[in-house]
């Protein structure tokens, strides 16, 4: 992207008010599947938004019945092509093609600012593998959840097996991916996966629009370091993260966003904050 036009997009519909960015998966027809564009278009969108400062937090929902059925069916016919040749070569190309599919929702993680996601519908095996990458996920009462990747003959490998264990009771991951039944919002709740059930889509909108403005409102320093922080913490020891987040707040905690949350505090009046550099002018 050269531009910060979105116009483009073959899968996605983008809109961007008030530091906040909406990105819609916006294929319903096809009921959102993950086709090649997608891939593709999800990683760039993120990343631009992101390297450009355009937002200060994302959120991500999806047009039509349902949020996303997950892997586009063409995306599954055409792995025949990558399983021919000498083995060796063969499987270091499909090794590339896992890699590059992984990296698609690790942007998810890496970008600086929050992503909120709001379900609704199925959110069926590759979602639940984009889902896990979000920050903060929240879902309507009919939703439904499935890691629907041993009913197709595979292991899922975007990101599920790794991250959902963190977020969920191992057992029950295990229970889940196994058996790759659907799993109801409730137990997603119950099981701490989603932060909240809504009775239907607009209410859910409503909220998590909401719940992302009260995250604009603060130091993007402050949040992009908690992200950062968070992130880390998850994949390391108590002390190793410690230790990295004494080290990020001899360079990142200055005196000028906290004086600016002091004086708003001290005059009830909403803090202005500047925007992060963006990563490219």
């Amino acid at each position: 992207m050269s531009t910060h036009s979105f116009a483009h997009l073959e899968t996605l519909s983008v809109s961007i008010d008030q530091k906040i960015a909406h990105i819609e998966l916006s294929r319903p027809a096809e009921l959102n599947s993950m086709n090649h564009a997608f891939w593709q278009e999800l990683p760039e969108t993120v990343h631009h938004i992101d390297d450009y400062s355009l937002a200060r937090v994302i959120v991500i929902s999806a047009q039509g019945k349902h949020f996303s059925a997950g892997l586009d069916l063409e995306v599954l016919h055409n792995l025949d092509k990558h399983y021919t040749g000498e083995p060796a070569r063969r499987a270091e190309k499909v090794r590339r093609m896992v890699l590059g599919l992984q990296e698609s929702f690790t942007a998810l993680e890496e970008i600086r600012i929050p992503i909120l996601v709001a379900v609704h519908g199925g959110v069926i095996g590759g979602a639940i593998d984009m889902i896990c990458a979000c920050d903060c996920r929240y879902a309507t009462q009919d939703s439904f959840f499935t890691i629907k990747e041993t009913q197709l003959g595979l292991a899922a490998d975007v990101g599920t097996l790794q991250r959902l264990p963190k977020l969920m009771s191992p057992g029950f991951v295990r229970e889940l991916t196994y058996t790759g039944r659907n799993f109801t919002p409730k137990e997603a709740l119950q099981h701490g996966f989603i932060n909240g059930i809504y009775t239907d889509k607009e209410a859910m909108l409503d909220d998590v629009m909401r719940i992302a403005a009260q995250i604009a409102a603060n130091s993007p320093v402050a949040v992009t370091g908690s992200k950062a922080m968070l992130n880390y913490a998850r994949d390391h020891t108590v002390a190793d993260s410690l230790n990295y987040m004494a080290t990020w707040q001899s360079g990142m905690l200055q005196m000028p966003d906290i004086q600016t949350a002091l004086h708003a505090e001290k005059t009830k009046t909403p803090p202005v904050y500047a925007e992060l550099h963006p990563k490219k002018d």
